[in-house]
């Protein structure tokens, strides 16, 4: 699986694929532990279905509230699952208060594989309270762009255990997770958590190798933006 370049925020993609830099400089920032753009761009607008098969508008339904949003696939075989289980990690050690104030999305890049049920029963692995968005290809593309990433596509196969065609080798670091299913073609995608403010804007991402307690530490600023 290939890691796809950002169009617009940062210029560190960790992963299992080739890093690529972005159009616009990022700068660190004392005040977030991850990459903070030097224009933070603003809440995108776009509207997908829900795994209960309700529509979700996304620019309204978190507007105000700090928003971790993922663009990946259940059949990913290590980015995807350690970042859900990185949030999951994070959310679990702050206060009850900024939990619930606090909203995780998954966004599919493989409509075809990636089913309501497929994607509830996955997710669930982490969290039962993490919100998981499907769409038409055309939606899905659409939400990408409206982030700032180029959108997902095809790319390769999973390699597999002999015999065991929903299992794989894991990477070092990956999180424990499941598989439901054959593991198939890869997607390369973008992998970053995007994480928006209550102000709705994105002040921070995070790449690869940023951990669970230093998404927890900026949890209470994104809150109080």
């Amino acid at each position: 699986m290939r890691v796809l370049p950002l169009l617009l925020t940062v210029a560190l993609l960790g992963g299992c694929g080739a890093a690529s830099g972005d159009k616009l400089a990022a700068k660190a920032s004392p005040g977030y532990h991850g990459v903070e753009p030097q224009r933070a761009p603003a809440r995108p607008a776009y509207v997908l279905t829900d795994t209960s098969g309700g529509s979700y508008d996304f620019q309204a339904q978190t507007k105000g509230r700090p928003t971790y949003v993922y663009f990946g696939y259940t059949h990913c075989p290590d980015l995807c699952p350690t970042a859900m289980a990185d949030l999951a990690s994070a959310l679990r050690t702050v206060s009850p208060e900024l939990r619930r104030q606090a909203r995780v999305i998954f966004v599919t890049t493989d409509p075809k594989r990636d089913t309501a049920p497929v994607l509830r029963r996955w997710l669930d692995q982490f969290s039962t309270d993490f919100i998981g968005l499907l769409g038409s290809p055309a939606a899905l593309a659409a939400a990408q762009k409206a982030t700032g990433i180029q959108p997902a596509y095809q790319d390769g196969v999973t390699p597999t255990l002999a015999g065991h065609p929903d299992e794989h080798v894991s990477e070092k670091g990956t999180a424990p997770h499941k598989h439901f299913g054959p593991l198939g073609y890869a997607v390369a995608h973008s992998a970053v958590i995007f994480a928006y403010n209550s102000s709705d804007r994105l002040p921070v991402v995070y790449p690869g190798g940023v951990t669970p307690s230093d998404i927890a530490a900026d949890l209470p600023v994104l809150a109080r933006s």
